[in-house]
């Protein structure tokens, strides 16, 4: 009953169960995920599960295990103990999580339970995911999100092994990201007056400190971080901050509305650009970086030619430039948004392709059009089965759902919309035969544990702030 479906799984007659005198046996460099399993585990069991020469629960890495691939690994339980191999640290950290999955639902909430025996059940496990980028998207700019609320959301994405957290950092109306070379990128940049005429001033911004450690944070559970920062449009947050980068440089406010700002970078903004840029290699060590590149309302030889000169910065750094439209060099990730011919055309160029349909993989539209759903964006209902049913054309790399913020101003809302449409996404992309039937099935033990999460399944429909 785990989510995402195992590869391969064997139940075995006895399992294991943990107790005061379990401990973790490590081989070299399985430490972390050691670590790992101990820090979720010990706020609802409080077991002390210390790393001992002969403990019961074997934590492996092994560099020459084969088959595994990148993020696979091997889970066996018996009566004896556990033993947990893979070739990868991100392998053992997914492992980890399965582990989690197997005990009661109990085991997952934050405070101590009693009377629950933490009994794991024999099962002898082989997994591979089917596709490499299991991604999700955070939109911070639209409505900023704190660090905690981030974090959270990390463990969520890890409990579902999800891989790809894609923080959208800038936008119009914010810019979250410090770069020290241009203070008021966060100073001004990070703060509007209101939003949508609500009156309440709105913002916020993040350390390069915080940054690095939601890296380490992320990594340390199989994630990797692509920052976004987005132009040549989208990017009146940093007009207000620096008119003078503008195509017609003239003051104007951090936007307080939604929808496509006219402002837009000129091209003489380009070495600014790179600077920004330079400050994203050194807090985001991860291999993509993405530049937005979307409605955008300059000329489309201008709009072509700023897009191919600052994926090829990235490039020239030994990074791939990812956008949501083509940036003129095959090496660049293509993120299709608008419909399927988007992809097919990509792919026809050789290049790599990640699916986000907007249609299957936008949360910020509905779960459905009942009177319970709070206030989205209008146009759609993406629902469950929309989601687990992305198209997802041979040679892609995977797909990621989008989180865009325009509604969302609480961890509960955020958490309401992601869930279970983003448990949904991580099915059909692990799975190497997914099946909407067999997910639903599971669904209903899953949801048990979404709820010892305290993940809302429902929210209380508000008024519609003024959107």
């Amino acid at each position: 009953m785990i989510v995402p479906l195992p590869t391969r799984i064997v139940r075995r007659s006895k399992g294991f169960a943990l107790d005061a005198e379990t401990g973790i046996r490590v081989t070299p460099g399985a430490e972390p995920a050691a670590r790992l399993l101990r820090a979720l585990l010990r706020p609802a069991t409080g077991l002390p599960l210390p790393i001992a020469d002969h403990g019961q629960v074997l934590i492996a890495l092994d560099a020459k295990l084969v088959g595994l691939g990148a993020e696979g690994y091997a889970l066996t339980v018996n009566e004896h103990g556990v033993m947990l191999r893979a070739a990868t640290k991100d392998g053992l950290a997914h492992g980890v999580q399965t582990i989690r999955q197997l005990l009661p639902a109990e085991a997952l909430r934050s405070s101590r339970v009693s009377d629950v025996d933490w009994v794991l059940p024999g099962v002898d496990i082989r997994d591979v995911p089917r596709l490499p980028w299991r991604g999700f998207m955070l939109d911070v700019a639209r409505h900023f999100q704190p660090v905690h609320v981030v974090r959270r959301f990390i463990d969520l994405m890890a409990f579902h092994k999800l891989n790809v957290l894609h923080l959208h950092l800038t936008d119009d109306q914010g810019w979250r990201m410090p770069v020290p070379a241009h203070p008021l990128l966060t100073s001004v940049g990070g703060w509007r007056t209101e939003t949508n005429g609500d009156g309440v001033p709105h913002g916020g911004t993040y350390t390069r400190g915080e940054l690095e450690g939601l890296v380490a944070f992320a990594a340390e559970r199989g994630i990797r971080v692509m920052p976004e920062i987005e132009m040549p449009g989208h990017a009146r947050a940093a007009l207000a901050a620096y008119p003078d980068l503008g195509v017609a440089p003239e003051p104007l406010p951090v936007w307080t509305r939604w929808g496509i700002s006219d402002a837009a970078f000129g091209l003489h903004a380009l070495g600014f650009v790179r600077e920004v840029l330079a400050e994203v290699l050194e807090v985001f060590p991860g291999e993509h970086v993405h530049l937005g590149g979307d409605e955008c309302l300059l000329p489309q030889d201008v709009h072509g030619q700023f897009l191919r000169q600052a994926s090829k910065y990235l490039l020239d750094h030994g990074r791939v430039p990812a956008a949501w439209e083509p940036t003129g060099d095959t090496r660049a990730v293509v993120m299709p948004w608008k419909d399927e011919t988007q992809a097919a055309k990509a792919l026809e160029r050789g290049q790599p392709v990640v699916m986000t349909p907007h249609t299957s993989t936008y949360l910020d539209y509905p779960q459905s059009d009942g009177p319970h759903e709070p206030p989205g964006q209008p146009g759609y209902v993406v629902t469950t089965r929309d989601v687990y049913h992305v198209p997802l054309p041979d040679g892609v790399l995977g797909a990621q759902c989008q989180l865009w913020t325009e509604h969302v101003r609480s961890r509960d809302h955020l958490e309401y919309l992601a869930f279970p449409r983003l448990a949904a996404l991580a099915d059909t992309l692990w799975s190497q035969r997914p099946e909407w039937e067999g997910f639903t099935t599971r669904m209903r033990l899953h949801s048990e544990r979404l709820a010892a999460l305290s993940v809302p399944a429902e929210m209380r429909r508000e008024r519609c702030e003024h959107s």
